[in-house]
């Protein structure tokens, strides 16, 4: 019999639940212990949803207060000794890691974080010493979660981030230069003791992630397989048996890495990110071993269109027999939305397009049992056909005239006027940049009464005048806050905007929103995708009025903020019938009106965010990554190139490891960049360097992630470091991110350090001049 199978399910439920509860239990406001038992009750809601779709292996120890990688650090015992020395609680331990502690003679921050793959999920980076043990936690998580779903009735299938992908995702400590990978033989042993816990308490299988199969894997990487698996092996019975999944990309380019699986009972792969390998995969299968076939997709929220998913399981099961076949998700469902029922505002046509996670594991099933009796769930069948056909007709999806202006793109408009040079010095005189310049990456606290006004304005409870009017307001506020900070070019604080992408999308046309699809980025950080339905233009500008009334209040150089193409896209939940290149030029088409218009109405400085191209690129080199970074620097390019010199256009990023795409980042031809780099210890700046990069640099000086507050001296200790790579005169001062998720007194004292920090810089420098 052909079974279903959901490789993990979304934490946050259905209103946000555990972002509530953490943040409260952050804030003094409720106990550990009420936090706890909330966490239990998401967990039996959510393996409920599971079982009541029909599904037959549901997943547990997906679920996690902050991150899923995080919990496995806590659980191996692989904390870094400045947490555990600190005598915190295990859970307050685990959140210092995850956002730092800065509370009752407690002062640490946070560990790295970075994105998952190629998702919007920022996940924590294990963080290992020269001299690293590992031991299994008493009463250990994955144990737990397992007998809890046990109690109320669920036999789950517990899910582990396997050892080779848990120590190639992670990296060296300060002040260490141990190779994670070559911890294998102390780590393995602490699996085998976790496993055969699992397999006490009644687990009959477990899933092991090593997404890391989709990767241009290093020599010492892929040979870790083989002794890994050759102990899970040597343990037998004493082990439950092991489903090996793959996500995110195709593994056949590592193939040689299969025969290290041989012992386990199955592979499971993407087919909705590859489909191509289902056939190559099915080959290097062993006699006996299962396909999980990963067909309903765990990345975006279209409805499955069921006839490709049966063609794809019916070739499955011709070469493999029905046992042989799982009917899966093609990843975990936590990069979903919780269910589409919360829907109640969406047009119904584009209703039926759509299927979230709770939808997804109805999905599953119903294709379980379509691939061998289709009469038992023909109503089903003809419903997602309709559907299917009907978004395909759609006339939602198609505007000639953006069509006409993508056809009319010239290789010129690509391109700024003058070279970086020319350009800077009509910049540096028409806005008087002093050495070492400070500014902010854009948004300033989202505070609740911001939230409270705009929910009203939302719901038609206030006027278009009363918003506009507290809306500037906020804008005075945040102003007269940098003119007492003393920031040399300031940003308007973005009090108006819900979201650095749904802003601009609820102004384009294209779009359509949601109102509780919510998706977990990091921590309790909730963000909701809008939705790419049809071709993308701009009716009117977006952030003009604004950012131009800020400028008339400002004593210095007023920031215009805008998300760039690539961005716009990478996070967003994009269409599948047009190609992504398609998608992002119309977007930058968009947004080059919005830049030529903010520069007409005196803003001549215009940041045009980027966080999210590294995110896009593809997992391995070669032609398609090539293909991809043409196109998106292309669309950064036409979304910018449409200014005067003397305009200076910034871009930011975070959470890049530029190293293996450098010379994109150089083609963007922005004036500034601001990166990500106060947790990687300057090493991310070693390239620019390396490459000669000829323009300014802005490297974060703070961890805006943590509510923590550096003090003076680290500010310069970070300034310093910066100096060893960076000429003074290429060097801005800035935070890593956007400021929206910390408070005003938090913001205050970092900036005010920072500040001072600069001026310290810029004095000593002005007299070595």
């Amino acid at each position: 019999m052909v079974q279903s199978s959901v490789l993990g399910f979304p934490r946050m439920g259905v209103l946000r639940d555990l972002k509530k509860a953490n943040e409260a239990y952050w804030a003094d406001k409720i106990s550990q212990e009420a936090l706890l038992e909330e966490g239990k009750r998401l967990r039996l809601a959510h393996w409920k949803i599971q079982k009541d779709a029909g599904v037959d292996i549901i997943p547990s120890n997906d679920f996690a207060h902050y991150d899923h990688v995080l919990d496995h650090i806590q659980f191996f015992n692989a904390v870094p000794e400045r947490y555990t020395k600190q005598k915190l609680s295990p859970l307050d331990e685990y959140f210092a890691m995850g956002r730092g502690h800065q509370k009752g003679g407690v002062d640490v921050p946070a560990l790295e974080m970075v994105k998952w793959f190629d998702s919007n999920y920022h996940y924590v980076k294990p963080t290992l010493q020269d001299n690293q043990t590992f031991s299994l936690a008493e009463n250990p998580k994955p144990v737990r979660e397992f007998l809890e779903a046990k109690e109320a009735g669920i036999i789950t299938r517990p899910v582990l981030v396997g050892p080779v992908s848990f120590l190639a995702l992670g990296k060296a400590d300060r002040g260490s230069s141990v190779n994670p990978i070559s911890l294998l033989d102390k780590l393995v042993p602490v699996y085998v003791e976790l496993l055969k816990a699992l397999k006490a308490a009644g687990a009959e299988t477990v899933q092991i992630d090593e997404p890391t199969l989709v990767f241009d894997l290093a020599p010492e990487v892929k040979a870790a397989f083989k002794p890994a698996y050759e102990a899970f092996a040597a343990a037998g019975d004493a082990i439950p048996s092991l489903v090996v999944a793959t996500y995110f990309g195709d593994i056949v380019h590592n193939f040689d890495v299969l025969p290290a699986f041989s012992a386990a009972k199955g592979i499971h792969v993407d087919l909705v990110r590859n489909p191509e390998q289902l056939e190559p995969v099915i080959k290097q299968l062993g006699p006996s071993q299962i396909l999980s076939a990963g067909v309903v997709d765990g990345r975006n929220i279209w409805k499955n269109d069921f006839a490709k998913s049966l063609d794809l399981l019916q070739t499955a099961i011709k070469a493999l027999g029905e046992d042989r076949v799982i009917v899966a998700t093609s990843s975990s469902l936590l990069h979903t939305p919780h269910t589409l029922a919360s829907e109640k505002k969406l047009p119904t046509d584009v209703y039926e397009w759509f299927s979230f996670a709770s939808e997804k594991v109805k999905e599953v099933a119903i294709l379980a049992k379509a691939v061998t009796n289709p009469e038992a769930v023909r109503a089903e069948l003809d419903a997602n056909a309709a559907a299917i056909k009907a978004r395909a007709e759609s006339t939602r999806t198609n505007d000639p005239k953006v069509k006409e202006r993508q056809a009319a793109v010239t290789p010129e408009q690509h391109n700024r006027k003058s070279g970086f040079d020319t350009r800077y010095a009509q910049q540096k005189k028409h806005l008087s940049l002093p050495l070492f310049p400070t500014t902010t990456i854009g948004s300033f606290p989202q505070t609740s009464e911001i939230r409270v006004q705009r929910n009203k304005f939302t719901k038609g409870e206030i006027s278009a005048e009363e918003y506009d009017n507290f809306i500037k307001k906020e804008i005075d506020l945040a102003v007269s806050i940098q003119d007492e900070l003393d920031l040399d070019v300031y940003v308007h604080g973005e009090p108006e905007r819900n979201d650095m992408v749904q802003y601009f999308g609820e102004r384009l046309n294209g779009y359509v929103f949601t109102t509780h699809a919510w998706v977990q980025s990091y921590g309790s950080r909730c963000v909701r995708p809008p939705i790419i339905v049809g071709d993308i233009s701009r009716p009117a500008p977006m952030t003009v009025k604004e950012s131009k009334y800020a400028a008339s209040i400002s004593k210095k150089p007023m920031k215009g903020m805008l998300t760039g193409p690539v961005t716009c896209l990478r996070w967003s939940f994009p269409r599948v019938d047009v190609h992504q290149s398609v998608q992002c030029q119309q977007l930058a088409l968009a947004l080059r009106d919005e830049v030529v218009d903010l520069e007409a109405n005196g803003i001549y400085v215009i940041q045009v965010d980027e966080p999210a191209l590294r995110e896009g690129l593809p997992l391995r080199k070669g032609s398609e990554r090539d293909a991809y970074l043409e196109w998106a620097v292309n669309s950064f390019k036409l979304a910018t190139a449409g200014v005067e010199d003397s305009t200076q256009i910034h871009s930011h990023f975070c959470y890049s490891e530029f190293q293996d795409f450098f010379h994109a980042i150089a083609a963007l031809d922005a004036d500034v960049l601001s990166i990500e780099n106060s947790k990687s210890d300057a090493k991310l700046l070693k390239v620019f360097i390396d490459e000669a990069y000829p323009r300014h640099i802005g490297p974060g000086v703070y961890d805006i992630h943590s509510p923590r507050v550096p003090a003076e001296e680290e500010f310069k200790q970070r300034i310093e470091e910066m100096l060893e790579f960076l000429r003074p005169e290429q060097l801005w001062i800035n935070p890593d991110c956007g400021l929206k998720t910390r408070k005003w007194d938090e913001v205050k004292g970092a900036l005010t350090h920072m500040v001072n920090a600069a001026k310290y810089f810029r004095e000593k420098y002005a007299n070595k001049a």
